[in-house]
């Protein structure tokens, strides 16, 4: 046997490893992508585009609709320029007018070799022009296209320089109401959804294949919207914001580590209670400790805990109002660096406080109405001098904080109808952009619209669902835009990347295909029986079992009262089987006889007096020595004739 296992061996060295290995099919990337890519009617488009493109003569040639995203196209070279032009010239059909010079061309080859110096020549036209084709054109190039045209291509450069990842998209479903929770962490390999349904999704990256499942299912506080996640700065904690007045804290993966406080709500002045006493609007992990998070409530007030001890806070906020009284505080947030904190008022106020020893509720930065109604969210730039803030009235502000009089600019027309809408940054703080809420007369869905920083104008708006849009982020490693969406029915979070220009994160996860199941994924699971088990580790019994006894018994069942056959007694039918037992027992023994329509009543009561003159029982022993003996009139019979 053991010449055999060497000559086997020795025989088996000599061929590749593979032989005889069936290789498992793989689907190429570009199919992948192809499957996931976006249709060209939710590319991105800027209103003011659409407007000149509308406008806009009809140029000569077809224009492909598709944008392109990312860095302009390389000039082609000299020595590919005249083949490239002559091929397409070939495969395109006559057109009508004067073609538009080939893009990217910076030097051409003269009909006899030569290279022509200066600006590229114009194309030939119908009219007869004066110029030698020999000769060298001197002076600026002739325009070869309408005004309109060139403006598209600035506006398509304008957003080309920005570099927006929209060409693909994913969603992550799993929620059966609306996400109004979203959380990335810093490295971007596990994304956090909270929803209306109650509970908060894990999904990860590195683990999840293209079937797109979360590997976790938690709810907070039952019966509680979840409503705010935000991160540690180590990404191995995470804060959870419900509708209940105590927020939670959990690990990576999912495991409760404690509970804040409730404060006692008779008590009036909340700077003596120990937390908050009613519902919780939002809440932000410190950008730099790890032990400091931040709330807020409908309470009115902001506190700042320390998640090593979960029973007091350490600092209480209260805002400054312009009447007394307790308004919610609907939204905070730190800035960069940790070192100041700006909270939303009910009012539609903004209120800023820089952390300094000795500092109290009074702010140091006070914009009064800032809103006509509720703000839902705010955001600081890293520099710390502009604030962005979204509100319940359908605007976006951009505000610096130096000059707090008046806003630098307002974005309208933005509908908002949920509470936790927001306000990212692009990685580079370029672009600003938010979502928008489906309106119930409005044709279109839910926008994610982008804004330039510097200029204060919009870049374009996308649309992302036919439901709202209430958060969104564009996460700086990846190079991805997380939004996220839904309505009453049902709700997912959407990651729009671009396979050249975004990283990881969706990538990883779009190209790993489901394992598929075969024979030896079959496990027999052992069925265990302890039938002296405490009642907490108990098996429930099966919904089968359960049936089956509720079904034998007629009182759970309402099982009705079989027919009987025959003569019956008392409204039923039937004389044995059917019948009570008392009757039946009656009936057997004889003592059941009907015969008190036949006799007198009076004969009937009077049968019994010898036997109660002879054994009283009752009320004769108790009066016998006192009762007088009852004497009775003797009747004359002559007399009664008489009468």
């Amino acid at each position: 046997m053991e010449d055999e296992a060497e000559i086997y061996d020795g025989a088996r060295a000599q061929f590749p490893l593979t032989f005889g290995k069936q290789s498992k099919s793989q689907t190429p990337l570009e199919q992948i992508h192809n499957a996931t890519r976006r249709s060209a009617t939710a590319a991105t488009a800027s209103n003011e585009s659409d407007k000149k493109s509308s406008s806009s003569k009809p140029s000569s040639e077809p224009v492909s609709p598709k944008p392109r995203i990312g860095p302009s196209r390389p000039p082609q070279s000299l020595a590919n320029s005249d083949s490239n032009r002559e091929e397409d010239d070939d495969d395109r059909d006559v057109p009508v007018g004067p073609p538009p010079p080939p893009p990217g061309q910076t030097v051409d080859d003269d009909d006899d070799g030569e290279a022509m110096v200066g600006p590229p020549r114009p194309p030939l036209r119908a009219v007869d022009d004066s110029d030698d084709d020999d000769g060298e054109m001197v002076g600026p190039p002739r325009p070869t296209a309408p005004v309109s045209d060139s403006d598209e291509d600035e506006d398509e450069e304008e957003e080309n320089q920005h570099r927006i990842p929209t060409s693909n998209e994913i969603v992550l479903k799993g929620h059966t109401k609306i996400v109004s929770a979203l959380a990335i962490d810093h490295s971007g390999s596990r994304v956090l959804s909270g929803s209306y349904d109650y509970t908060v999704r894990m999904y990860d990256f590195g683990g999840m294949n293209s079937s797109l499942q979360s590997f976790r299912q938690l709810e907070p506080s039952e019966g509680h919207q979840v409503r705010h996640i935000s991160w540690s700065p180590s990404a191995d904690k995470f804060l959870c914001v419900t509708g209940s007045a105590q927020a939670k804290i959990y690990d990576r993966d999912g495991l409760t580590l404690g509970e804040f406080v409730k404060g006692d709500m008779y008590i009036r002045d909340l700077k003596n209670t120990k937390g908050h006493i009613t519902g919780l609007t939002c809440g932000e992990w410190h950008p730099k400790a790890r032990e400091t998070v931040l709330t807020s409530s409908e309470d009115g007030s902001l506190r700042i805990w320390d998640i090593n001890d979960f029973k007091s806070q350490k600092q209480v906020i209260k805002p400054k109002l312009a009447r007394p009284g307790r308004t919610p505080v609907t939204t905070c947030t730190w800035d960069r660096e940790g070192k100041c904190i700006a909270g939303g008022v009910g009012d539609g106020s903004i209120q800023v406080w820089t952390l300094k020893p000795g500092w109290g509720s009074r702010p140091d930065v006070h914009i009064e109405k800032a809103h006509s109604d509720e703000i839902t969210g705010i955001k600081f730039s890293s520099d710390g001098r502009i604030l962005l803030s979204r509100s319940f009235d359908g605007s976006l502000k951009v505000w610096d904080l130096r000059k707090t009089k008046e806003a630098l600019k307002a974005f309208e027309d933005l509908p908002n109808n949920y509470s936790q809408t927001n306000v990212a940054l692009s990685p580079d703080e370029q672009l600003i952009l938010t979502g928008t809420s489906v309106e119930r007369e409005s044709p279109t869905g839910g926008l994610l619209c982008f804004f330039d920083r510097s200029k204060l104008e919009l870049v374009s708006k996308i649309g992302v669902s036919p439901n709202s849009v209430v958060q969104c982020a564009w996460h700086p490693k990846l190079n991805q835009i997380f939004a996220t969406t839904g309505d009453k029915g049902q709700g997912g979070t959407h990651i729009l990347y671009d396979p050249t220009l975004s990283e990881r994160g969706a990538l990883l996860c779009v190209a790993r295909a489901p394992r598929k199941k075969s024979v030896d994924d079959l496990e027999i699971q052992p069925v265990i029986h302890n039938p002296h088990a405490l009642p907490l580790f108990r098996d429930a019994p099966s919904r089968k079992r359960q049936r089956e006894k509720i079904l034998k018994d007629p009182l759970k069942s309402h099982k009705p009262d079989l027919p009987m056959t025959g003569p019956g007694h008392g409204g039923r039918i039937g004389s044995s089987k059917g019948s009570m037992l008392t009757q039946y027992l009656m009936k057997k023994g004889g003592m059941l006889k009907e015969t008190w329509m036949e006799e007198d009543p009076r004969e009937a009561i009077l049968k019994y007096a010898d036997v109660a003159a002879k054994d009283p029982k009752y009320i004769a022993p108790a009066y016998a020595d006192t009762q007088p003996e009852p004497v009775f009139a003797e009747s004359d019979s002559e007399d009664e004739e008489k009468r």
